[in-house]
C-alpha cells in the first residue's frame, strides 16, 4: 500500500519534537477535545461540519514515537464518510548528526481513498507547516475554524 507520508528535519532535539506532536492544540486544530498526550487518551477532532473524528492515542514513545488510532470518522465530502475509521496515524522521531527528523504516516490514508487529495494537502499543511513550526519556533498556525488549505477553502464554499 502507499500509505501517506510526510516528513521534515529540524535542528532542536527529539524531545522538542515530541512535546509539539503531542501538544495537538497547538499546530492541528484548537477544535480538539480530550487528551492528546496520554496513551490510551482519546480526543475528539471536528472541522466545522465537513471531518469529525475521534481518536485514541495507542503508542507513546518519549522522543521516539506517538501513534494514533482512528477510531470513528465522519466525512461530508466523501461517498464513503467513514473513510479515516481503523486508520493509524504514526509519527517516527528520530536523530542524525545536529538533526531530527519527524516522519509522518497515516496507515491506510492510500491514493484510492476519495479523500485523499484533500487529506494529503491537509496533512501536508498542518505536519510540514504548522507542526514544524511549532517545533522551531514555539508557535504552529493550528485551524482555529478557517479554511487554511485550498482543498478546505473549496469545501466550504
Amino acid at each position: 500500500m502507499d500509505n501517506f507520508t510526510v516528513r521534515f528535519t529540524v535542528t532542536q532535539p527529539p524531545a522538542a519534537a515530541f512535546a509539539a506532536i503531542n501538544n495537538v492544540r497547538g499546530w492541528w486544530s484548537e477544535a480538539i477535545a480530550g487528551p492528546t498526550d496520554k496513551a490510551g487518551g482519546e480526543f475528539d477532532y471536528h472541522y466545522q461540519d465537513i471531518h469529525l473524528c475521534k481518536i485514541r492515542v495507542t503508542e507513546l514513545v518519549p522522543n521516539s514515537k506517538v501513534v494514533w488510532l482512528v477510531l470513528a470518522n465522519y466525512f461530508s465530502f466523501t461517498q464513503d464518510e467513514t473513510e479515516w475509521t481503523g486508520t493509524q496515524i504514526v509519527f517516527d522521531i528520530s536523530r542524525t548528526g545536529d538533526r531530527t527528523e519527524v516522519r509522518m504516516t497515516h496507515e491506510g490514508l492510500v491514493p484510492d481513498y476519495e479523500c485523499y487529495d484533500a487529506c494529503s494537502e491537509g496533512w501536508t499543511t498542518y505536519v510540514t507547516k504548522s507542526l514544524r513550526a511549532l517545533i522551531e519556533t514555539g508557535k504552529g498556525t493550528p485551524n482555529v475554524g478557517d479554511p487554511i488549505t485550498s482543498k478546505e477553502r473549496a469545501l466550504t464554499a
